[in-house]
């Protein structure tokens, strides 16, 4: 899970400040020293962990602070306001050309995922956005990149312009707006070639394609995982070409961050979009705000109910609180409950956007295998459709011939039908609670 390291440190050390009813010059020093320590060892850059720190600390043992009935409280909102500050502040949105069409470069080493990504946005870009998008695969010396982006465009439904590997990439890209132009493609996604390090061919090619194109944005695709190495990468990127964003990959699978809290810091380029799995949806816009929020335990929720409204339209949802509100919710609908659910997401990224999920009895170190949902689903398409609308006739006999079914054991079926009768009763009861309050936010239950 992201910042898994970090965000375990910071919350543990805010925690000791937060119910303090009155604070020492002392204890925020105190508290600094750890928070450096924290940030250090998730490999933040050094010059900008140092700043950080500084900039805390002095608003910290201000008088604001320090003469407030909530000290404690103050300080960790100091902390998460310069945290967001660190990663950029406020999101930072594309830059629409007023003459269409929109032109984006797409940069970056070999092995950063920059060809998978240029398909993820240029999907995102289509659904969010409602766009036109043409990929345009310039990359000519990386083997089987040309046929990578064409599969992609495949599996997307986008069209891909591609003149093969034996044309220069500045004929290709002349070629391709030109095409853009005349099919009435809006935005242009240019798969620009990378290499296993910066060299000066390398980026004579890019300052030539850059020419070229009149790029409106021009976003580095770095891996998040390779820290330190990813900030460097971009500051020499930034120093020849000027980017105007970065798109950090992987970040689902680095438990550091450093190279999150580092970059925007270093090169003054935004993070404006972050890579969080291998599914072709799982790119998002960077929200530096809700990703403080996350690494200090303060939770997620927007992005969970913007997670979710993408997964259930208003009508679907309204339907199902109808069945909560009258005790007609059936396996069937959960079933559909746990499609929805599998979507969004890995379940652990989920879980880290509900507030004070890690302090959680039960859920903190919660280690999620996914197979067991895969499990779930096999037990109740292992019951008849009579079956799964009416629980209650689920006898002894029925139970295990679900269990031979399903290839799961007699016990799993029973405990899976218990948690169920438990789930109801529980929706029941909020839903009693919830009467008469705003309703309809779309959150899949599970």
């Amino acid at each position: 899970m992201a910042f898994e390291g970090l965000s375990e440190r910071l919350q543990s050390t805010l925690s000791k400040m937060r119910g303090k009813g009155k604070i020492s010059e002392t204890d925020v020093k105190e508290m600094m020293r750890e928070v450096r320590l924290a940030l250090l060892e998730a490999d933040v850059n050094f010059k900008v962990v140092k700043q950080f720190v500084n900039d805390v600390k002095e608003r910290a043992v201000g008088q604001d602070v320090m003469k407030s009935l909530t000290p404690g409280q103050q300080v960790v909102k100091i902390v998460h306001e310069e945290l967001s500050n660190l990663m950029g502040s406020d999101v930072v949105p594309i830059t629409f050309s007023q003459k269409p069409p929109t032109v984006v470069m797409m940069v970056g080493l070999q092995g950063a995922g920059k060809t998978t990504t240029t398909g993820k946005l240029a999907n995102l870009i289509r659904k969010k956005h409602n766009r036109s998008p043409l990929l345009v695969a310039a990359d000519i010396y990386r083997p089987a990149a040309i046929k990578q982006l064409e599969t992609l465009g495949k599996q997307l439904d986008l069209p891909v312009f591609s003149l093969g590997d034996q044309v220069k990439p500045e004929e290709i890209v002349t070629k391709a707006l030109e095409y853009a132009k005349t099919n009435h493609h809006d935005f242009v996604l240019i798969d620009t070639a990378g290499r296993l390090h910066i060299d000066e061919t390398l980026m004579g090619e890019l300052e030539n394609v850059k020419t070229i194109a009149k790029p409106n944005e021009i976003f580095l695709v770095v891996d998040s995982m390779t820290g330190q190495d990813a900030v460097n990468v971009a500051d020499s990127f930034n120093e020849k070409l000027g980017i105007t964003g970065v798109v950090l990959t992987k970040l689902d699978g680095d438990t550091r961050g450093g190279a999150a809290l580092s970059i925007k810091a270093v090169t003054g380029a935004p993070i404006k979009f972050v890579g969080l799995g291998e599914k072709l949806d799982a790119l998002e816009p960077f929200h530096p705000e809700r990703m403080a929020s996350r690494i200090l335990g303060m939770g997620d929720v927007l992005s969970l109910i913007e997670k979710a409204e993408t997964q259930m339209d208003q009508d679907a949802a309204k339907e199902l609180e109808s069945k909560i509100r009258d005790a007609s919710f059936t396996f069937d609908d959960f079933i559909e409950q746990l499609a929805q659910v599998k979507n969004m997401g890995p379940i652990d990224e989920l879980l880290s956007m509900l507030p004070g999920a890690g302090k959680m009895k039960g859920l903190k170190n919660v280690q999620i295998d996914e197979k067991q949902l895969d499990h779930v689903e096999a037990i109740i398409r292992s019951m008849t459709k009579h079956e799964r609308a009416n629980p209650e006739v689920l006898n002894a006999s029925r139970r295990k011939r679900i269990a031979k079914g399903s290839g799961r054991s007699i016990q799993e079926v029973n405990r899976l039908i218990k948690q169920f009768d438990d789930m109801k009763k529980m929706m029941k009861q909020m839903s009693g609670q919830m009467k008469g309050k705003k309703k309809g936010l779309g959150l899949p239950f599970f």
